[in-house]
């Protein structure tokens, strides 16, 4: 650096030439000793997350989708109808969501390549697709039998969709939230798609007459015992003992009972006999535990209740009564059901010595306990006297 310097000032290209280099030379020099700042590395685009993709006019999609003939042939050679009629579509609940809603994965076509090996796996892509909307149902869903069946490896266990068509589904309440007469006639229908033989004895019982025939809103339904969403094990202690409130939660309801002349007091008298005694301390003991004594449909029956007057099954018949003793006494014999008041409370005309029995206890007992209170009262007095009487004298 000193040689240049040195350089005489007669030449000044020179000078500044050397100058400059100087200067470059000492921008290096401090440049050497400065951090180095890192420069934003360029890497090769990661994959994008799922997202929805952007909205698709419903007439784009349904252009291909509205022929009947319109399926999807999966791997293993099933067929799937993937056929949304239009008029079906745009008088459901969901007419107001767009396609791509529900399938957020498709966009245009050719479609994305479809990976589900058989009909029942297709379905089942899409089981939690209905929980972007419906969260409370969902988590109902998640805790019933159904669910359970499903995460066990059963896959014929219903999902949504197999109750409820997303593409025909309509509106199944009324403006005050209650289910509509028309949806609560299609239940049995619905739950028949997998319980057929079950539906096949309600269709010929009181309950299922009532509700298939004549759309009795008074009659119960599937969901009516068993629940919607939340739908618990039949085959638990804790069910089989929960059923007697079930069985009441109608006939003891007076609105609707009187309407057929049926007796409400059919709970009564079953808690005060030994067999409800039994079965109301096992539940309140022993919720988790079997109980061996007979509930309303050990009697009645299940899917298959009849009226009580009907003469093959009827428990208004004494045989018949006898056949339904006869399952837990087989020993029983004709007179055996004659001890038993039925669902009855005693009147002159039903049962009248029990009645005339119970009046004369009616007056009885409290005569009787009237008598001593009374005489525990005049002998207490009549020691008090007595002992004021030596105490003065």
């Amino acid at each position: 650096m000193k040689a240049f310097l040195r350089i005489p000032s007669r030449h000044p290209g020179t000078l500044v030439l050397a100058l400059l280099i100087v200067a470059a030379v000492t921008g290096l020099a401090l440049l050497s000793n400065q951090p180095v700042q890192a420069q934003p590395a360029v890497l090769p685009p990661a994959a994008a997350p799922h997202t929805a993709v952007e909205p698709v006019d419903n007439a784009e999609c349904l252009a291909c989708h509205q022929s009947p003939a319109h399926v999807l042939t999966l791997p293993n050679g099933e067929t799937a109808s993937v056929a949304v009629n239009p008029d079906a579509f745009n008088n459901s609940v969901h007419s107001k969501l767009t396609c791509t809603t529900c399938h957020p994965t498709i966009s245009g076509y050719p479609h994305p390549q479809q990976l589900a090996a058989d009909r029942r796996s297709y379905t089942l892509e899409y089981q939690e697709t209905c929980k972007n909307c419906h969260a409370d149902q969902f988590l109902k869903i998640n805790d019933s039998v159904h669910a359970k069946a499903l995460a066990s490896g059963n896959l014929n266990a219903p999902t949504c969709s197999d109750c409820h068509n997303p593409h025909t589904q309509v509106n199944i309440k009324d403006p005050q939230g209650n289910l509509t007469r028309e949806a609560r006639a299609q239940i049995p229908q619905t739950c028949a798609k997998c319980h057929s033989a079950l539906f096949s004895q309600y269709a010929n019982s009181v309950h299922g007459q009532g509700v298939l025939q004549h759309n009795n809103p008074d009659v119960p339904t599937c969901i009516s015992c068993h629940g919607v969403h939340y739908i618990t094990d039949p085959t638990t202690a804790a069910f089989r003992l929960n059923s007697v409130s079930t069985c009441a939660s109608c006939h003891t309801n007076h609105a609707i009972m009187d309407k057929y002349g049926i007796s409400t007091e059919v709970l009564n008298t079953y808690v005060s006999d030994f067999h409800g005694t039994t079965t109301t301390l096992f539940q309140h003991l022993s919720p988790d535990e079997m109980t061996n004594k007979p509930v309303c449909y050990d009697c009645h029956g299940i899917h298959d209740i009849v009226s009580v007057n009907d003469p093959h099954k009827g428990l208004m018949m004494k045989d018949n009564i006898l056949v339904a003793c006869q399952k837990c006494h087989p020993d029983a014999n004709t007179s055996f059901p004659d001890a038993w008041l039925s669902h009855y409370i005693p009147t002159r005309d039903h049962a009248p010595l029990v009645y005339y029995v119970n009046l004369f206890y009616l007056f009885f007992i409290p005569l009787v306990l009237g008598g001593m209170l009374f005489f525990v009262l005049t002998d207490v007095y009549r020691r008090v006297k007595d002992s004021r009487k030596q105490a003065e004298e």
